[in-house]
């Protein structure tokens, strides 16, 4: 997902029909394809919506993520789910409704309501500059971006500032970012760390940190739209999330999907 070309961006395994699979057996089944998400494609219980997604880690389920989203949403299609509305999808997940729409440029989702926004204080900055490695006032700005992961996200002076970070252990989700110099073709880079078994995990490509982002920097000033922010860098993963905007302000998330490999599982 939010790549253009194969085996970049973040993968994410969406299984079909999962209607008779256990909460246990989920968490069970994203644990071992060991991915960022694992998806799985239910009957909507809500007339509004086209089907119902429930999103795993390996150890946890998550109320909304981005870049499941987005590729629970391309499956869905390509096994032949007939939306409702012919160019937008609506997707029941448990953190609500939410509106995908097909475009040229391919599937973009809205942007959900934050949960929890505002400065972060100073001794969590404190806390967040000692796990980036950095001193405290190298972090230009930093906001909460919650919209179900609970993002702190943090500006740094340059994108060249944000490749550089060698993070440290964290029990925060934390979302770095930097602007790249003007006139290159993404305006934005952007890394993700988050808790893991080993200590620091780095996500390749986020669209709920860059979701509630885009949010924060149009809303600011900071940034307008369009944009394009580059994620995964750091792993080789050429990440691409293009962030556009309607007139009242609602954000939408766009990237690449393609299907790299189907099958049937065997339980």
């Amino acid at each position: 997902m939010f790549a253009e070309e194969p085996f970049a961006g973040n993968p994410v395994a969406v299984v079909h029909g999962a209607d008779g699979l256990a909460d246990e057996e989920m968490q069970l089944f994203a644990g071992w394809t060991n991915l960022s998400e694992t998806t799985f494609l239910l009957p909507p219980t809500d007339d509004r919506a086209d089907y119902r997604v429930r999103i795993f880690t390996p150890t946890r389920e998550l109320p909304f993520a981005g870049h499941p989203t987005l590729g629970s949403a391309h499956a869905w299609l390509e096994a032949g789910g007939p939306p409702a509305r012919r160019d937008l999808i609506v997707q029941q997940c448990a953190a609500g409704l939410v509106r995908l729409r097909r475009g040229a440029g391919g599937l973009a989702f809205e942007a959900p309501p934050t949960l929890r926004t505002g400065p972060v204080d100073e001794p969590t900055l404190h806390e967040i500059a000692a796990v980036l490695r950095l001193h405290r006032e190298e972090i230009i700005d930093a906001q909460w971006a919650d919209n179900g992961p609970g993002w702190a996200a943090v500006e740094l002076a340059s994108a060249q500032a944000v490749l550089s970070l060698k993070p440290g252990v964290t029990h925060l989700d934390i979302g770095v970012f930097g602007r790249h110099p003007e006139g290159s073709p993404e305006a934005y880079e952007v890394r993700a760390f988050f808790p893991s078994a080993s200590g620091t995990t780095e996500d390749p490509v986020t669209g709920s940190l860059n979701a509630a982002l885009a949010q924060w920097l149009l809303a600011s000033g900071k940034a307008t739209a369009p944009y394009t922010a580059a994620q995964g860098t750091a792993l080789g993963r050429r990440g691409r999330v293009h962030v556009t905007a309607d007139p009242d302000g609602t954000v939408w998330i766009g990237g690449g999907t393609r299907t790299l490999i189907s099958g049937s599982v065997l339980l």
